[in-house]
């Protein structure tokens, strides 16, 4: 089964793809970023998430979708863009791929760490060492991505209870 990760986001979106075989070991397939230019206004820049997200479905043509769900922001600014950024990356993996499911913060780091308070930096060592990679993936925002995909990997089996 292909998972793509999805770490939404305005400026960047971080994106990353993992393998699951029939025995539950996953392997990173790809990771990396779509990037927004600042100084373009927000329609263009989610027509760009919108062509990055419909790429990524091309390439890889993931089985199953995971997002991580938005969380309360305290610049309501930057919450706003990227609910606008979540709204358009769901209905394009909706119209492309057709299952997709959305975790909270707190239930991936769960999932990947049994502690749904971890860190950042115990996120990214973890989502390193379930994929065997040999450094922790850079960006931020596609280590996160993989870590979503890493956590409905490990909890598919109650996908009824996430799926979107």
């Amino acid at each position: 089964m292909i998972i793509l990760g999805i770490d939404p986001g305005i400026g960047t979106m971080g994106y990353g793809v993992v393998e699951k075989d029939k025995n539950g070991n996953c392997s990173a397939v790809d990771f990396g970023v779509v990037k927004t230019p600042k100084d373009e206004n927000l329609a263009v820049r989610l027509c760009i998430l919108e062509e990055g997200v419909n790429a990524l479905i091309d390439k890889f043509h993931p089985d199953e979708a995971a997002m991580e769900e938005l969380f309360f922001s305290k610049n309501i600014t930057t919450g706003i863009a990227v609910a606008h950024a979540r709204g358009v990356t769901l209905l394009t993996l909706n119209k492309r791929c057709g299952r997709i499911f959305e975790y909270t913060p707190n239930q991936i780091k769960q999932a990947l760490t049994g502690y749904g308070k971890a860190d950042k930096g115990q996120m990214q060592r973890i989502v390193a060492s379930h994929l065997r990679l040999k450094s922790i993936p850079r960006p931020d925002d596609a280590a996160d991505a993989l870590g979503v995909a890493l956590c409905h990997a490990f909890t598919s089996r109650f996908s009824g209870l996430f799926k979107v």
